[in-house]
């Protein structure tokens, strides 16, 4: 394990916590830090975890309503007013619905607009395929001037939080819905645009962003007792990618697997595919969604049946560790 303060993934006690309710004390925070920052919702503030702003700052959150285009555009006002706005829905709807808005008004004018996606993924469970949203990153990847951002847990989600209230660009938070094991601590680092090495190796390198990180550690842990010695990257920033960190492990391990809860097109795996395919090509596996929409059905569940959880993850290294050789 790395020197960056994180938990014991195999302890019996491990806590786990829905990463949006980090978003929401985040937020409070950074309203308590500086009294430009404002957040508006589309009729979720419960949901998304922005009760929290809106109980300790009334005067300062505007509740929109199931308009999710007017949401980013109020923004974008907000904004050209020199305020830092946090917007939050369901990512099925923002970005999913909204995304002309968001590139007209919020990324052509580089309005440093926070816009919150919560319910991501097929982890959403129960709902279905129309919530689990599984485009969003490669949405706002694509969007010039966006920053697009996947904590790994709780803990993390905050960090984030209160890192955007002092970024001056668009960004986009991208929050899970479930509990999710909380892996780091307060003390471990973070900051908008880098990567990090939780576990070094030198036979694989795994690469994974949001509650996918989590996995890749209990997939490492597996392969070491296989024999195969893995190295987990954390990339909690997709855009702009840490491209120093992920090269520097690719060229020591010769072979990556990219992981995440989200389609592989386009995707984290789409830009660590283009970063190698400029800089240092290597054998490659991704793993997420492949061109195929969720179902319903508990959150461990879905993982299992879409290939995104430990299991798959050591087996898709296992098979890049006999193709390198």
């Amino acid at each position: 394990m790395s020197d960056l303060h994180l938990v014991d993934i195999t302890a019996k006690d491990l806590a786990s916590e829905p990463i949006r309710k980090g978003f929401g004390r985040g937020l409070k925070k950074a309203g308590e830090l500086d009294i430009n920052v404002v957040a508006a919702c589309a009729d979720l503030t419960e949901s998304t975890q922005m009760s929290l702003f809106k109980e300790a700052f009334p005067d300062r959150f505007v509740e929109i309503g199931v308009a999710e285009q007017n949401l980013v555009t109020v923004g974008s006002g907000l904004a050209a007013m020199n305020k830092i706005p946090f917007v939050s829905s369901y990512a099925a709807f923002s970005p999913g619905r909204n995304w002309e808005q968001i590139r007209t008004t919020i990324c052509l004018n580089d309005r440093p607009v926070k816009v919150v996606g919560s319910h991501a993924g097929v982890s959403v469970g129960p709902d279905g395929a129309t919530h689990q949203m599984l485009e969003d990153i490669a949405l706002m990847r694509v969007l010039p001037n966006m920053v697009v951002i996947v904590p790994g847990d709780s803990v993390e989600a905050e960090k984030a939080t209160l890192a955007m209230a002092n970024d001056h660009r668009p960004n986009y938070l991208r929050l899970a819905r479930e509990a999710t094991p909380i892996i780091t601590t307060e003390a471990t680092p973070f900051e908008i645009g880098k990567a990090y090495v939780y576990t070094p190796g030198t036979d694989v390198t795994i690469i994974a962003t949001g509650i996918m990180t989590y996995q890749a550690l209990l997939a490492a842990e597996q392969l070491f007792k296989d024999g195969v010695d893995a190295e987990v990257v954390h990339v909690p920033t997709i855009k702009p990618l840490d491209g120093e960190t992920i090269l520097k492990s690719v060229r020591k391990t010769g072979c990556v697997v990219t992981v995440e809860e989200a389609q592989m097109a386009g995707g984290l795996g789409g830009a660590v595919a283009e970063l190698l395919a400029e800089n240092h090509p290597a054998f490659m596996h991704r793993i997420g969604m492949q061109d195929r929409f969720g179902e319903s059905g508990g959150p461990d569940e879905l993982l299992h049946y879409f290939g995104l959880d430990a299991k798959h993850i050591r087996l898709a290294a296992h098979h890049i560790v006999e193709r390198k050789k």
